[in-house]
């Protein structure tokens, strides 16, 4: 159903997660993924924000739910709970809300480096995305989001281990630094074309440093290929005023982006850091 719908015009993704726990008091030193047990009312009033903006597709709060990230909190061993909960909140989201919105399990790095550029195995990387992918799947995601990854073969790893665990589809998106490249060196037409090679549905990018960006590399990423576009941008670069981080970029602003990136043939767009159901809105 996704990419059937996908087919017949583009789809608008929601905005920034994190941004919203941290706009409702919740500080980064917390584990924001914890709180899909702690505080799910808070999540799924997220979720409804979203939806209630005009996004067709919303992400689960599990961004960091992978066993190396949840250790910094000593969650490595509820890496199910987490995910498997994320999810429910947001199909409890949508059925409140009555709209038909799809739900993207989402996955993040690691947050360990892979050999050789650090000391974390391969299949051990493809192992604990294997675990997060079976989670998400078995509490009833529709697709996977696999988003802001700087290391291309870490991306690779956690593609291999979503088609290992099923076929649905995957967005698979990477973050680029202002030089317009991923941290292990991959431009954005190196990048579509590998992640091609794994036939993934969705090819974007998402994060960096605001919407012109982003579009820039799109426009290097639209190659022939059978992938759709996806770009889901920060809302500018942020800037920290009075201990709080600020994010400058307008709704008003990401709704003229908003047709520009379906002008440059993007299928899915929405936000990422610095994003609110204010722009998404906008962008509707």
């Amino acid at each position: 159903p996704f990419l059937e719908r996908l087919e017949r015009g583009p789809i608008l993704a929601d905005g920034g997660m994190g941004t919203m726990i941290y706009a409702r008091g919740v500080t980064y030193e917390r584990c924001y993924d914890e709180l899909n047990l702690t505080d799910p009312d808070l999540v799924q009033s997220i979720h409804r924000d979203y939806i209630r903006a005009g996004a067709e597709l919303i992400e689960t709060n599990t961004f960091g739910a992978n066993r190396y990230k949840l250790a910094a909190y000593g969650l490595e061993d509820r890496v199910r709970d987490v995910n498997f909960r994320a999810v429910k909140i947001a199909r409890e989201a949508r059925e409140e809300c009555g709209e038909a919105v799809f739900l993207a399990g989402a996955m993040g790095p690691l947050g360990e480096a892979l050999t050789p550029l650090g000391t974390l195995a391969v299949e051990d990387a493809r192992a604990a995305f294997r675990e997060q992918a079976d989670a998400l799947l078995e509490a009833g995601a529709d697709l996977f989001v696999l988003e802001t990854f700087g290391d291309l073969s870490e991306l690779q790893e956690a593609v291999r281990a979503v088609r290992e665990a099923c076929d649905l589809p995957i967005v698979a998106q990477v973050s680029l630094t202002e030089d317009g490249r991923m941290l292990t060196g991959e431009g954005p037409a190196d990048v579509a074309r590998v992640l091609a090679g794994h036939r993934v549905e969705v090819i974007g990018v998402n994060c960096g440093v605001g919407p012109q960006s982003t579009l820039d590399a799109i426009r290097e990423m639209a190659i022939p290929l059978f992938a759709k576009l996806s770009a889901m941008p920060n809302a500018g670069a942020p800037s920290r005023r009075e201990g709080r981080y600020v994010y400058f970029s307008t709704p008003e602003y990401f709704a003229e982006y908003a047709r520009r990136f379906v002008d440059a043939g993007v299928a899915l767009l929405g936000g990422c850091c610095g994003t609110t159901p204010q722009h998404i809105a906008a962008m509707r």
